[in-house]
């Protein structure tokens, strides 16, 4: 099992000294997150002070771009890292497209097919040279000239992944990609039973099969060096988890377990900005069916445990720096 650390921030000096760290203390790669600072710049500093990490994005936000915009900076950081690099995508919600980023939303699963088809096209005229003449429902790229062409690149095109809930997004992920993010908002029973079913109709409309793909997940974990960091991160998931289930998009997952009605009152709170209200609604039933709660050296059993038959590689967030050589032993934990 591979495991993965966080890399966030705009402090790019201590963003190189953070990417040594996670190397040093065993994570496989690093991850960023486009929340509120840019994805893709901060995997230049970490693939120029590290050696093995594996880079990706999880996620960018793919319909705040355009195909030929992600196939550049994607080709650029697979070249600069030497081929460590993955392309992770993420549709993100309507109001945030349309409200957020001003770009236009519609059909967003038929759209990301379509955008990840594009990606390719581009790619493969950079690498053969042969005409780009991509013409799709929402894209449309027929214009290469030589100025315009980076040419191949020397570790080959990067691998794209995506995150998906839905059942739709979902089978689109199984489709076209190299792998996919679960959602931190999903459950071991949500996977089994809703994910990995339409992973397979998308891997079967390809011919491709469960070798052929990567699945990965950001995982809730409530855990801590000491007892007031252990419940620092017992409150704080809660209020993640009330954040994503006032999600409509998300309501699926509420809905597999009997909590639909969770859901109705957590939109109601978030349209009144009552945030720490919600985090109150989350309770240790519900905290333990998303999260795992365990003292450190218990993580990777319990990950494992949930998880282990069922994704290639994880994350989450732990203190590490507190003391290295105990997370050390937590990460060396999924290697057993």
């Amino acid at each position: 099992m591979k495991v993965d650390g966080g890399l966030l921030g705009t402090d790019l000096a201590a963003l190189a000294q953070t990417a040594r760290d996670l190397e040093e203390v065993g994570y496989d790669g690093v991850q960023t997150a486009e929340t509120n600072h840019d994805p893709f710049l901060p995997l230049v500093v970490a693939a120029e002070h590290t050696e093995r990490l594996e880079l990706s994005t999880s996620i960018a936000v793919a319909f705040a771009r355009n195909p030929m915009t992600l196939a550049n900076v994607a080709y650029d950081l697979q070249a600069f890292s030497k081929g460590r690099f993955t392309l992770g995508l993420g549709s993100q919600i309507k109001p945030h497209i349309e409200k957020r980023i001003s770009m236009p939303w519609s059909h967003p699963a038929a759209r990301m097919r379509e955008l990840v088809q594009a990606i390719r096209a581009i790619w493969a005229s950079w690498e053969t040279g042969e005409k780009l003449d991509f013409r799709g429902e929402f894209y449309r790229h027929t214009l290469m000239t030589p100025m315009f062409n980076p040419g191949p690149n020397p570790s080959g095109p990067p691998k794209i992944v995506l995150a998906a809930v839905g059942e739709k997004m979902t089978e689109v992920a199984g489709e076209v990609a190299d792998g996919m993010i679960l959602h931190g908002f999903t459950t071991e029973r949500y996977v089994r039973e809703v994910t990995l079913p339409a992973l397979q109709r998308g891997w079967e409309r390809v011919g491709k099969t469960r070798a052929d793909f990567q699945l990965s997940g950001p995982l809730f974990v409530v855990t801590g060096a000491t007892e007031q960091d252990f419940e620092k991160a017992r409150q704080g998931t809660k209020q993640q988890i009330a954040f994503y289930g006032s999600t409509p998009a998300y309501r699926a997952v509420l809905e597999l377990h009997g909590w639909g009605d969770l859901q109705d009152e957590l939109n109601r709170l978030s349209k009144q900005g009552e945030w720490a209200k919600m985090g109150e609604l989350i309770d240790d039933d519900v905290l333990e069916t998303f999260a795992v709660v365990a003292e450190p050296e218990d993580i990777a059993k319990r990950l494992l445990a949930r998880y282990g038959d069922l994704v290639d590689r994880l994350s989450f967030y732990a203190p590490y720096k507190s003391d290295p050589n105990r997370w050390k032993a937590v990460l060396a934990g999924f290697k057993q």
